[in-house]
Formats: structure tokens, C-alpha cells, sequence
């Protein structure tokens, strides 16, 4: 194996060893998130004019977990490598920035895409979506995965203790996340709170993949294609730059 299949295959290894914890936890609270705002609210939100409010949940929280778990695979690789003293191992062998780039964000699309699915196998029970245009569905899920891993790459590598870590994910990730219309579609918010989301990125990566099931959205897929990856080549570019140049993980 080459360098950077090495490191993704580590990287791989790594949340599968714990998969009840890294795979198992996000599906499970996926379920519980179904089983309150589905059970509430089914019989009074009709979302699209013919989409019940489970059906449309679903996809929400597939995408939801793809997103979060993407960027909590490399962010919590970084940092418990540089806290711990591992890393060294990594800038000892003859890897270019770019093998780790591709080994850490290719991984975190694996475990994203792996919570996704579980949650979609577990959930789909509740709520039967259709299948429209798969071939969004896939973009979609893969562009934002490697989004998101593409700024864990930049947390982790920012981050120098746990805490840093956890006011990344609970005051930028949590919020954009939630605020994204996982649980709602934004022609139900008043104008200012339309205006906000669609400032946020999150809220492209949702209502694009929630297209591919349903073949309606808030706003044009192409629109939504354009903007994801015009923030992942954005991101993406930083975190090259950042591990080129050494950032936090050279002294």
C-alpha cells in the first residue's frame, strides 16, 4: 500500500475499532430524534404541500449525522494524535500534505457515509421517503461529507486541548447544524430568519440532499451544487495550505 492508503486505512480502522461508540451512539440518537419530533408533530406539519413530516424528517437527520460524525472523525484524530504525542509517528514518515489531506477527509467521508446509511436503514422504518434523484442524494452526501471533514482538518489542526475542541463543535458546528432545516423547511421561518439561513452553508447541504429524495427543495439544486462546492474547494484549499506550511504540529 501506498503512504496515503496506509493512513486512511489507520484512519478507517480507527472509529471502526470503536464503532459502538463512533457509529452506534450517532444512529441511536438519530432514532430518538425521530421518535420525539416524529410522534409530535406528524399529524400537524404537511411540508411541501404533500410531504408528511416524518418522510421529511428522514432525510434531515441522515444528513445531520453525515455532517457531524465527517467532522468529528478528523478533528478527534488531530487532536488526541497531538495531545497524546502520536503524531510524531505521522511526521516521521515520508508523506506529503497532500496524503494526509486526502488519508484524514477521505476517511471522514467513510465514517460519515457509514453513521448515514445507519441511520437512514434504522429510521426509514418510521417514515418512507421516495427516491427521486438518487444520484443528488450521493453528491450531496459526498460533497458535504468531505466538507465537513476538510474543517475538522482545520479544527484539529487549531485546536490544542480538548476543551478548544468542544467549543468548535458546540458553538459553530451544533448551531449551523440545527439551523440548517434538518427539522423544518425555512418558508416556515419569518423573512429575517430566511435571510439568516440562507447565509449558512449547512442549510445548501441539507436542502440538496433532501431533493434527491422528494425532487421539490427550498431553493434549485444547481444552486445548492454550486455554493457546497464552491465552500468545500474554499475549506479544502485552507486545510491544504495549513498542513503544507506545518501549522501546530511542527514544534
Amino acid at each position: 500500500m501506498t503512504g496515503w492508503q496506509t493512513l486512511f486505512y489507520k484512519e478507517v480502522l480507527r472509529f471502526w475499532k470503536v464503532g459502538f461508540q463512533t457509529v452506534g451512539a450517532p444512529i441511536l440518537t438519530a432514532v430518538m430524534y425521530m421518535l420525539i419530533f416524529g410522534h409530535v408533530l406528524e399529524d400537524k406539519v404537511l411540508v411541501y404541500g404533500t410531504v408528511g413530516y416524518t418522510a421529511f424528517l428522514v432525510p434531515g437527520l441522515v444528513m445531520m449525522s453525515v455532517l457531524q460524525n465527517a467532522f468529528a472523525n478528523s478533528s478527534s484524530s488531530l487532536i488526541q494524535s497531538k495531545i497524546m504525542g502520536s503524531l510524531v509517528f505521522v511526521l516521521l514518515s515520508p508523506l506529503s500534505h497532500w496524503h494526509w489531506f486526502f488519508a484524514y477527509v477521505g476517511s471522514s467521508v467513510v465514517r460519515g457515509l457509514v453513521v448515514g446509511l445507519g441511520v437512514f436503514v434504522v429510521t426509514v422504518y418510521f417514515g418512507q421517503p421516495s427516491f427521486v434523484a438518487p444520484v443528488w442524494i450521493l453528491v450531496f452526501a459526498v460533497l458535504g461529507a468531505a466538507l465537513l471533514g476538510s474543517l475538522g482538518l482545520i479544527a484539529g489542526l487549531w485546536a490544542e486541548k480538548f476543551d478548544q475542541m468542544a467549543a468548535f463543535q458546540n458553538f459553530v458546528i451544533m448551531p449551523m447544524t440545527f439551523l440548517s432545516g434538518v427539522f423544518y423547511s425555512i418558508h416556515s421561518l419569518p423573512p429575517f430568519w430566511q435571510t439568516v439561513s440562507h447565509l449558512n452553508p449547512f442549510f445548501y447541504m441539507i436542502d440538496g440532499f433532501r431533493y434527491g429524495f422528494f425532487g421539490v427543495s427550498d431553493v434549485s439544486p444547481w444552486l445548492s451544487l454550486a455554493i457546497v462546492g464552491s465552500a468545500l474547494l474554499v475549506v479544502s484549499g485552507i486545510a491544504v495550505n495549513l498542513l503544507r506550511i506545518g501549522y501546530k504540529i511542527r514544534h
